[in-house]
């Protein structure tokens, strides 16, 4: 566990230990998505009720605590993802896999926006056979609905392990506010995602895009 995991997971014993008596804290679920670069697919993410904590990271590649730099530069077969915690009383994984679909454009196979190679590839990772059913449905269900034009090329996998990224990758979107707007407007990332998904854009997901 990385130190910024470490002092989150310490800010809320409080309060685990609070909601603990009598009754045994709220069950929490894990999620991993793919969506082009992390900085983005975490802001929306954090927008949504339910979702307890995102964290950057490299998952779905053959090296072993892999950098930036290495997974930027190709040949580790890893992608920049998000691990998501979620309480399903609050948010169903039915509802994150609603809000990733339309917060990104999964027909592209080269990248996303303007973020080009393997490492931006939009990917669904199931973290549970139950997970893994749900995203293929849910795949299945929007290639039939008739809201894209193209075809969807985003894969579906197990997930494997996942490294969390440098700790100033965290949250880059607070600590770095303008240079996040900045680098989202320029990458095209919000034009994009209302031309492929029109109406439908961020759906699921809260506030202005």
């Amino acid at each position: 566990m990385s130190a910024r995991r470490a002092a989150k997971a310490l800010a809320i014993l409080p309060l685990l230990y609070a909601v603990s008596q009598p009754a045994q804290a709220a069950e929490t679920e894990t999620a991993v998505f793919a969506g082009g670069c992390f900085w983005c697919i975490e802001s929306d993410f954090d927008k949504i009720d339910g979702v307890l904590e995102t964290t950057s990271g490299y998952t779905g590649g053959r090296t072993e605590n892999p950098t930036y730099k290495q997974v930027s530069a190709g040949g580790t077969g890893h992608i920049e993802a998000l691990e998501v915690t979620f309480d399903p009383a609050k948010v169903s994984y039915e509802e994150l896999l609603t809000a990733f679909w339309h917060s990104v454009d999964p027909t592209d196979a080269g990248g996303q926006f303007c973020d080009r190679g393997e490492s931006y590839q939009t990917t669904i990772f199931a973290t549970t056979p139950e997970q893994l059913k749900e995203a293929k449905a849910s795949k299945a269900a929007l290639a039939k609905s008739g809201e894209l034009r193209a075809q969807i090329v985003t894969p579906i996998r197990a997930a494997s392990t996942f490294y969390d990224a440098e700790d100033y990758h965290q949250d880059y979107y607070e600590k770095n506010p303008l240079r996040y707007k900045y680098y989202r407007y320029r990458c095209g990332r919000d034009q994009r995602v209302k031309q492929v998904w029109g109406p439908n854009a961020y759906k699921g997901i809260p506030g202005e895009h």
